[in-house]
């Protein structure tokens, strides 16, 4: 189920409400539990076995962990066991046809019979409760949480279904608490209300529209120079609003329900440096690969080289952890390069004595080189695109009817919208969360009706992170 459906709107997310607020506290996590297992298994019901399985794994490791009398030993194995049998189930998933692809074009080029390649559905949002369910049990196990009282109170946490598919990634230990008792309030739900809109039309008005124009340039054959920058910067437009239009609306739909999600974006566009734009950009994801894998790498404790190769391998496996393609590979590593050769000199990047603006712009710049790989199909049609931005690759006959396709008023007047919404300082998250929202109720409804409106006209638009 998509938050930005009919069905979620107008019948689940009502039902839901309506039955949680009538039930006595202790059966509402249950309930929780159960409806999440619902949205989940609205695409494939057989993804909530998987899900279950996962959950019900991580939930025996950590009791064992968690014994009085464990040994140090066995304590040891459980994690072991834990991050194998959990990173084995993601590897089979997501990364067993790409595994099997690559070995294949290896075997024909040394003239070697290829293997057959199984084909696998993945499950959507393996990756984000793989990390919930893997975090949970490393915190145990390191002391900095402590094991869920019964399985229905952890069960909540893995399934819970605001930010279940496509995060932010939430730690077990900062939602602990609230799993235990919340507090429901006018005031928290009505800041939820106006963010969960917020990032709706984020989503509706702004994401889709700008990836219609995003998905004519990169199909074209050859765009021509023009249209290859005005086609980036459209999904450089459609990425962010995608991505943080359903954080906004996770985090809205978690303070309906009496929890409070941590802010994944920090107006990551206006950063002046690669460093920084990697504290504001999915702040959850960065904040795992840095506590799970960047410090018990050895991080920056064991020199400067050392430094460099942790920063290589964390985010080439973060841009693998992104898709299953030599192409996310890249990406990760034009990042790590990135924040290596910053890190070199001092967290400072190479334009830093430049005015501000111009950091910001140049900053962005580098970012949206970036996108282009997480856009194309592969690698050759990355180069292919860079060719055209560049001007190596010349536009075809079909330019003219692209360019009258992407530069009509509605899309030039959409991508201005995202471009100033996107630099001004104030976020959605931290306006939702200033006094006196119930006076803007009326100015809410009237974007969430023309959203709906506009959401019934167009083609069925999943969000993009469903399918990292």
């Amino acid at each position: 189920m998509v938050f930005t459906t009919h069905i979620f709107v107008f019948y689940f997310l009502p039902l839901v409400l309506l039955v949680y607020f009538n039930l006595p506290y202790r059966w509402r996590n249950l309930f929780i539990t159960i409806m999440s297992y619902v949205f989940y298994g609205w695409w494939k019901p057989w993804f909530v076995i998987l899900m279950m399985i996962s959950t019900i794994m991580d939930f025996i490791w950590a009791r064992v962990i968690a014994k009085p009398n464990a040994t140090s030993g066995r304590r040891k194995v459980a994690v072991a066991a834990c991050c194998a049998t959990n990173l084995a189930l993601l590897g089979f998933f997501k990364y067993y046809m790409f595994s099997v692809e690559s070995l294949n074009s290896l075997l024909e080029f040394a003239g070697l019979p290829a293997f057959r390649i199984l084909r696998i559905t993945l499950p959507i949002g393996i990756s984000f409760y793989t990390f919930h369910s893997l975090s949970y049990v490393i915190d145990v196990y390191r002391g900095h949480a402590k094991p869920a009282k019964n399985f229905f109170d952890y069960s909540c946490f893995v399934a819970l279904f605001p930010d279940l598919v496509a995060g932010p990634i939430i730690r077990y230990h900062t939602l602990a608490d609230q799993i235990a008792y919340r507090e429901h309030n006018m005031t928290r739900f009505a800041s939820g209300v106006a963010i969960f809109i917020l990032g709706f039309a984020k989503k509706i008005l702004l994401a889709n529209t700008m990836g219609d124009v995003a998905d004519a340039v990169f199909n074209a054959a050859a765009p021509g120079f023009a249209a290859a920058w005005f086609g980036l910067l459209a999904y450089a437009f459609q990425i962010y609003f995608d991505f943080c239009g359903y954080s906004d609306m996770a985090v809205g739909l978690g303070r309906m329900l009496g929890f409070e999600f941590m802010k994944n974006f920090d107006a990551p566009y206006r950063s002046e440096s690669i460093t920084e734009i990697w504290r504001r950009w999915h702040i959850s994801l960065s904040s795992v690969l840095r506590d799970y894998l960047y410090y018990p790498l050895g991080g920056n404790r064991k020199g400067e080289m050392r430094t460099h190769v942790n920063l290589a391998i964390v985010m080439l496996l973060g841009g693998l952890w992104h898709g299953a393609k030599w192409q996310f590979v890249v990406w990760g590593g034009y990042h790590g390069l990135l924040l290596g050769f910053e890190r070199w000199r001092g967290r400072k990047s190479a334009y830093e004595r430049l005015p501000r603006s111009v950091r910001i712009a140049s900053t962005f710049l580098l970012m949206l080189f970036s996108w282009v790989l997480f856009r194309a199909e592969n690698l050759t049609s990355a180069s292919r695109y860079f060719g055209a931005m560049f001007g190596f690759v010349p536009a075809n006959s079909t330019a003219p009817v692209l360019a009258a396709e992407i530069y009509r008023p509605h899309f030039v007047g959409i991508m201005a919208l995202c471009a100033y919404l996107t630099f001004q300082r104030v976020q959605a998250f931290d306006w939702s969360l200033e006094p006196h929202t119930w006076q803007r109720l009326p100015l809410l409804v009237s974007l969430f009706l023309f959203a709906l409106i506009v959401m019934f006209n167009q083609a069925f638009n999943p969000f993009l992170y469903f399918q990292f």
